[in-house]
């Protein structure tokens, strides 16, 4: 970028200062190919916050910019691998709170005011998140399929055979969903007793469900202490292959990025409380 053009302050993410940081951050590139620096809180010790941030040209993110560039998805996917690349590279060596893709202000001083009103919230946030990473659970039924064939037609007249078709359909996926209810409260069960958070996100459909052989029924992220984590992954892996009609995919481990901020209220199964 050239230096002497109207520049904004794109962050990343909110890190915990720790030795070598800065080597790492000098090393890496995020959006647009940009490089990286760290602007720091009035602390200076290790665990204090971070931000990483880029500086990118104002033409080409303001915000009319970016309304026209969030239609292209070919540079919606660029950007978000180049900032989801930066998180997990920051992930790699410390605590790290992520960020929206393109946060944005205006100057350097601007993203500092920031980052010192909130200081004592990201330094809480990142002590609560140290040593945890972020895991995936999801699960899948399979998609609805067409019912049982009518009974022949010298049996009942084509009506009724079509009502019957239908109710039938209609009572198997009931049992289909009732199924998916009971595995998916035996799934948070066994999470429960490893990690020490949950968000439920809603379930994926069409494109973002990412599988044409299954409907996604459940999508939860989890919290899981870096010692816990093979013993997570390996108990919820146990507990689906005695769910019959079930798929469920374990993703991660991954930066927090459902924990990244505390939640506006009492989520529905929010906080499982500490681990034992």
């Amino acid at each position: 970028m050239n230096t002497s053009e109207p520049a904004l302050t794109y962050v990343y993410a909110v890190a915990a200062r720790s030795p070598g940081l800065d080597e790492v951050v000098g090393r890496l590139h995020g959006v647009a190919g940009t490089s990286l620096t760290l602007l720091p809180t009035s602390g200076v010790g290790p665990g204090s916050p971070v931000f990483a941030v880029s500086r990118v040209p104002a033409a080409d993110w303001n915000g009319q910019a970016l309304k026209a560039r969030f239609e292209d998805l070919g540079w919606l996917e660029a950007t978000a691998r180049a900032h989801h690349e930066v998180v997990e590279a920051l992930a790699a060596r410390t605590t790290v709170l992520p960020l929206r893709l393109a946060t944005l202000y205006e100057d350097t001083a601007r993203a500092l005011t920031a980052l010192h009103e909130q200081h004592d919230l990201f330094a809480e946030r990142l002590a609560l998140l140290a040593g945890h990473t972020e895991f995936g659970v999801k699960a899948y039924i399979a998609p609805a399929t067409t019912g049982p064939d009518p009974p022949p037609a010298d049996m009942t007249s084509p009506g009724k055979a079509y009502l019957r078709s239908r109710r039938a359909q209609q009572h198997a996926r009931d049992d289909q969903y009732r199924q998916a209810a009971g595995a998916a409260q035996h799934l948070t069960d066994t999470a429960a007793r490893y990690a020490s958070a949950r968000v439920r996100h809603p379930v994926q459909s069409g494109p973002l469900a990412g599988d044409r052989d299954g409907e996604n029924v459940l999508n939860d992220a989890y919290l899981v202490p870096d010692d816990r984590a093979d013993d997570f992954r390996a108990a919820i892996e146990q507990e689906a292959a005695h769910l019959p009609g079930i798929r469920v995919d374990v993703t991660g481990p991954w930066a927090p990025y459902s924990f990244a901020t505390p939640p506006p209220g009492p989520p529905d199964g929010g906080d499982l409380g500490a681990a034992t």
